[in-house]
């Protein structure tokens, strides 16, 4: 048993590292904080909660069942790249009119699903990743490194508080339009590859 754990533990490091690049979750940080500036503590920490489980369960989804969807409906996945190209470039024109993609008819919920665990932290690039992760190194490290991303997600978001205080609701606002901008150019970036992996 410990030979074989042994023997994987090199598959299972690319297999985490590829996918929390990614996931980004650190660098992802300031578009979190600008989406829940509104929010109290509470609502965060229950934001996130969601977020993370949706992410967790989206991303093992994908990992079991995802190839042989896109495969049942005839998806490729340069057209899931530009659909989830899109929705990012919605997302962004939001956040530079309005500063937040958080509107007030939006809940704690609703907003953890989306954008922050879709598309933000489980993108066409995670999902990607997941499915090639699968043809590469199989189902069981797979799985397991979705598992030790989102438990890094997780304790990286336990501490969003502190990065909050830290940046104010000035800094979250300049952070948010700069990051809308950064935002935007991924998505022409996942829209573009898609395309051109179409023609």
């Amino acid at each position: 048993m410990f030979e074989v754990i042994v023997s994987a533990a090199p598959d299972l490091i690319k297999a985490v590292i590829s996918l929390f690049i990614i996931v980004d979750p650190l660098g992802n940080l300031p578009i979190l904080v600008s989406l829940t500036e509104n929010m109290n503590r509470e609502e965060r920490k229950r934001t996130f909660q969601v977020a993370t489980a949706t992410g967790i369960i989206l991303l093992l989804f994908f990992a079991l069942l995802g190839e042989q969807i896109l495969i049942l409906f005839r998806i490729s996945m340069q057209s899931f790249m530009i659909a989830g190209g899109i929705l990012l470039l919605l997302i962004a024109m939001r956040m530079l009119l309005t500063g937040s993609w958080n509107g007030g008819e939006n809940s704690q919920e609703s907003v953890g699903v989306v954008p922050i665990a879709i598309p933000l932290l489980v993108g066409p690039g995670a999902i990607t990743t997941t499915i090639l992760n699968i043809r590469l190194f199989g189902v069981a490290i797979t799985v397991a490194s979705v598992l030790i991303v989102f438990s890094i997600v997780w304790l990286t978001l336990r501490f969003i508080d502190q990065i909050h205080r830290l940046l104010g609701r000035s800094g979250s606002l300049i952070i948010s339009r700069v990051m809308a901008l950064i935002i935007a150019a991924i998505a022409v970036e996942y829209i573009l590859e898609g395309i051109y992996g179409l023609s």
